[in-house]
């Protein structure tokens, strides 16, 4: 009995080790982990009924274990053939589509499910009667720009914080302007994605790591509702 027990909890180090490795590793890895954080996180904010919990909770543990096979898969492949080899990419590729067949799935699931408590909390917080101009979206972009400056100047000298993303600042900025006047929620939808697609293709592990592009998209976000939130009290 004790014997078994020893080897059960032998092989739970194993398989710990193995995602601790895949975590510290993996870049995409981290990004699957943080993004499940955030899905499970807006499930409990938003109420979520427990079949729509179990879809994501499938969608979520599906994206890791393709992640995890795929990692094992490349190093696999890699202690067997160091050098280029056709069968060796072919192996990698097919071991990298599962991973994307599962994000799709993981995909879908998120904007089937998401889909109609976000239409409900948008509808209940757009701001449509309030007047806007093009100065005032300027104005509000110069705020944007001149707090992640401030930022980076003031609480981010000598690296000793994370300096934020311009970029992705002004992004979820202008998707969080767009979200708060437009009577359909899947164009706001769309402006989020685009946003996400910009925070992707800005990622620099040494320019640019996830924290200061998340540290800009969430400045973005919170100066645009601060400032319509003000203007909307005037």
């Amino acid at each position: 009995m004790s014997d078994g027990f020893r080897k059960w909890r032998r092989s739970f180090r194993y398989a710990y080790e193995g995602i601790k490795y895949a975590l510290d590793t993996q870049r995409n890895m981290k990004f699957h982990f943080c993004v499940a954080f955030l899905v499970l996180l807006a499930a409990l904010f938003l109420h979520l009924p427990k079949t729509d919990i179990l879809f994501i909770l499938l969608a979520v543990t599906l994206m890791i274990v393709t992640e995890l096979i795929n990692t094992a898969v490349e190093k696999t492949v890699d202690l067997a053939m160091p050098d280029r080899h056709p069968l060796a990419k072919i192996a990698k590729d097919v071991a990298a589509a599962s991973v994307l067949v599962s994000a799709g799935f993981a995909v879908i699931v998120g904007m089937i499910v998401f889909f109609e408590p976000i239409d409900h909390l948008l509808r209940n917080s757009r701001m449509q009667d309030t007047p806007v101009s093009a100065g005032t979206i300027w104005v509000l972009i110069a705020l944007v720009v001149l707090t992640v400056i401030v930022i980076e100047t003031r609480f981010s000298d000598k690296g000793k914080l994370v300096r934020p993303s311009l970029l992705t600042a002004i992004a979820f900025a202008i998707a969080t302007v767009i979200t708060i006047f437009v009577s359909q929620t899947i164009v706001a939808l769309l402006a989020y994605t685009l946003s996400a697609l910009i925070f992707i293709m800005l990622y620099d592990k040494r320019k640019r790591p996830f924290p200061a592009l998340i540290l800009g998209a969430l400045i973005g976000i919170m100066v645009t509702i601060l400032a319509f939130s003000c203007l909307n009290m005037l």
